[in-house]
């Protein structure tokens, strides 16, 4: 008896024993399926937290962006423009490598207490330059309206970026990295939005049966030094047809609308707007980039054509608008191009506290053409940026900007003075003996950012 109760104790301890190896080693998903392990390493690699499998199968990391902007308006206004701050950007992304080819995003915006999806997209990597992405993420059209707002050297985009541009869409890309040039071509549906463009989506399906609209977009970039480090050129052509989208108003469908805000998220004026334009049949953006760098200095410059083609027989609509600009770090940095992006990206510091960075741009917008006027504008816009670190970046702008007589706001605003002295929002009243008209003013703006 002794023997057998010593053996059944040892039989015991073993299975205990393997019993706390299996529950060490074994884990199970939420659905109650034994899953694979493999141990993560987590670093810091500059200042992005990153976990990776120790055979380089799969990669987490976040990218968490802060902005806070404060903005005043300088000089003699016919319109109030009020100062003020705002959360700029507020973004949490998760990004991962699920494997050597595979890649997801999804990029959440929580500035100003609204919620905003971004990015959202996946995409396969095949490893030899070629690359398919679908989702909601950016169509490749414009060099400033792709980078990445962590690296652009103003507080805004130009003008006519941000008016013609195509930011996100959801669609399906491909793209192929070649050594000395980028090609993508994508099509494109809905954007995703705010909660009431999306109603108004669903109610132009849902009552009227109307598809949600098209997008074609191409782009080839010419990369003539490679990967150079220290100096390179880019010069790129893109064009993009699009068709009318659902996600208006269902009244102001098969129209199209041109508007933006003169360089500030916080003077909330739209002096350039076409309202809507009716018998919208279709449009062509045509885009011509060129850039280059050397070591501290990049040059960045676009010009922007969008030919609106109207049904009924009414003549095409031509606007257009170009930037230039410039940038140079001043103790020794390097800018950095991304080439399998074709844009310009974090530039490298030439000291260990930091590095400063003096920039200038000029852009001009025109959407004035046949019976449409939705304004022209020009704006000088001069910046000091102030590397701190990797994750920290300070940012000074002084824009001064200068309207035409017809960028008033669908005749909301303030363009000039009458025969009586009085104020007027009619162009065609304005009388001035130098025949000066429009908004003039100048932007003095300072950001502070922080990646992590």
């Amino acid at each position: 008896m002794k023997r057998i109760m010593i053996i059944v104790a040892l039989l015991l301890s073993m299975h205990m024993a393997f019993a706390q190896d299996t529950s060490r080693q074994d884990r199970f998903n939420q659905y109650g399926r034994l899953v694979s392990r493999s141990p993560l390493d987590v670093e810091n690699r500059n200042g992005i937290l990153v976990f990776e499998a120790k055979d380089l199968s799969y990669r987490l990391w976040f990218d968490i962006r802060v902005q806070v902007d404060a903005q005043m308006a300088t000089g003699k206004t016919l319109n109030p423009i009020g100062n003020g701050a705002s959360i700029r950007r507020a973004r949490f992304a998760a990004k991962t490598n699920l494997t050597p080819n595979w890649y997801g995003e999804i990029d959440l915006d929580f500035a100003n207490g609204i919620l905003e999806l971004n990015d959202a997209y996946i995409q396969y990597d095949f490893r030899n330059g070629l690359a398919f992405r679908t989702g909601n993420f950016k169509e490749r059209f414009s060099m400033s309206q792709t980078s990445s707002s962590r690296y652009l050297n103003f507080l805004e985009r130009a003008m006519v970026v941000t008016a013609f541009a195509p930011s996100r869409h959801i669609g399906l890309e491909g793209s192929y990295s070649g050594k000395y040039f980028l090609a993508a071509a994508g099509a494109f549906l809905q954007e995703v939005e705010d909660a009431e463009m999306r109603t108004f989506v669903e109610d132009n399906n849902k009552d009227y049966g109307r598809d949600e609209g098209a997008s074609l977009t191409a782009k080839l970039a010419i990369q003539p030094f490679g990967d150079n480090k220290d100096h390179g050129m880019h010069i790129a052509y893109a064009v993009s047809y699009r068709n009318p989208k659902t996600s208006v108003d269902p009244a102001e469908y098969g129209g199209i609308r041109y508007s933006t805000r003169s360089l500030s998220s916080i003077n909330r004026k739209k002096y350039l707007d076409t309202d809507v334009i009716p018998n919208f049949d279709h449009n062509v953006l045509n885009n011509i980039e060129v850039a280059a760098y050397y070591k501290g200095l990049g040059i960045q410059s676009e010009y922007i054509t969008n030919k609106i083609h109207r049904k009924t027989g009414l003549p095409t609509l031509n606007f257009s608008g170009f930037y230039a600009q410039a940038a140079c770090l001043l103790f020794g940095g390097h800018q950095f191009y991304n080439k399998t992006e074709a844009e310009f990206s974090q530039p490298y510091r030439g000291k260990k506290w930091g590095d400063v960075e003096l920039a200038f741009r000029y852009d001009n917008i025109d959407m004035n053409d046949k019976t449409i006027y939705g304004g022209a504008a020009e704006a000088y816009t001069a910046g000091v940026n102030f590397y701190a670190s990797k994750n920290v970046r300070f940012q000074f702008n002084y824009s001064y900007i200068n309207h035409d007589r017809y960028a008033s706001g669908k005749k909301k605003l303030y363009v000039g003075y009458d025969l009586t002295g009085g104020l007027t929002k009619d162009p065609t009243k304005v009388a001035d003996a130098n025949g000066h008209a429009g908004e003039d003013y100048g932007l003095l703006g300072v950001r502070c950012e922080i990646n992590f």
